[in-house]
């Protein structure tokens, strides 16, 4: 075999393992989903590409690239539509949205203050509303080394992903991460390796930890009994960030995990190398 044969069939080989390394998410067509859209754009550089008015996680395969859609809670089915940025003329690529239907749960809680706010609380979770969405709408072009999420604590699944959720009779937005029952002070794992963006002590999140892993995709870490970590810190996926606790709106001690790509709140369980019973 020439050397030049040699050395193309060692590029191809370490090109497909650098591809098959970072496994894309499985991917539901429904709200709350995830959508990979192949682009066909042969270029060096990845090309950019929108969902509306947001920018998309766009990561190399094989010679082209792909796109990753996150599809929020409040999508109504149907065709959609993403733009590539191409200097010549945006092109748009389509797909189709199906319908999902999640659960129901019928929540009680004592305090009556957690489910209608007065003025004065209603006045802070505003101002905290404004902090968490800046947070939620971080971008940087980093592109994230391995799209695999770790669990960031090992527990029993006691909130589903998607449920629609009533409090005290009066229905409220469906839960948009997964909560994990854990004991109290159980280690909070990095589910990937990622920037701290944002900490707090939030209304209705309790102590919270807002992770940043590159192009619009967040981690987030909810009703946390202690934090670990500070803004700005770099993390390793699996190190630990905080410790489980039930502060916010919580009725026992758990972990609420969220993702977000392009600022739809997804499935977690689609980023998980290994199916969550």
């Amino acid at each position: 075999m020439k050397t030049s044969q040699l050395l193309y069939l060692l590029g191809s080989l370490l090109l497909s393992a650098a591809t098959t390394a970072n496994p894309l998410p499985r991917t539901m067509a429904v709200p709350g989903g995830v959508v990979s859209i192949e682009l066909n754009a042969g270029r060096e550089t990845a090309p950019a590409v929108y969902y509306g008015k947001r920018r998309l996680l766009v990561v190399r395969e094989g010679q082209g690239w792909r796109a990753l859609v996150g599809l929020p809670l409040s999508t109504t089915p149907g065709e959609k539509t993403i733009r590539l940025h191409k200097p010549g003329g945006d092109a748009r690529i389509s797909f189709t949205v199906q319908s999902k239907t999640y659960a129901s749960q019928h929540i009680t809680l004592k305090d009556k203050n957690k489910v209608t706010p007065d003025k004065q609380t209603l006045n802070r979770i505003f101002g905290e509303r404004k902090e968490i969405n800046a947070a939620l709408d971080s971008w940087r072009d980093e592109v994230p080394a391995t799209l695999d999420l770790v669990l960031p604590v090992e527990g029993r699944v006691s909130g589903p992903y998607g449920r629609r959720r009533y409090f005290n009779g009066h229905a409220r937005k469906p839960h948009s991460g997964l909560d994990i029952a854990a004991p109290l002070g159980t280690p909070v794992l990095a589910a990937q390796t990622g920037t701290v963006i944002n900490t707090g002590d939030y209304f209705f999140n309790g102590k919270a930890i807002f992770l940043d892993h590159g192009q619009g995709w967040l981690t987030v870490y909810f009703h946390l009994d202690r934090i670990d970590v500070k803004p700005g810190q770099q993390v390793a996926q699996g190190e630990t960030i905080g410790a489980v606790g039930m502060t916010g709106r919580a009725t026992g001690p758990h972990l609420h995990w969220g993702v977000s790509l392009n600022r739809a709140m997804v499935d977690p369980k689609l980023f998980l190398s290994s199916p969550l019973e």
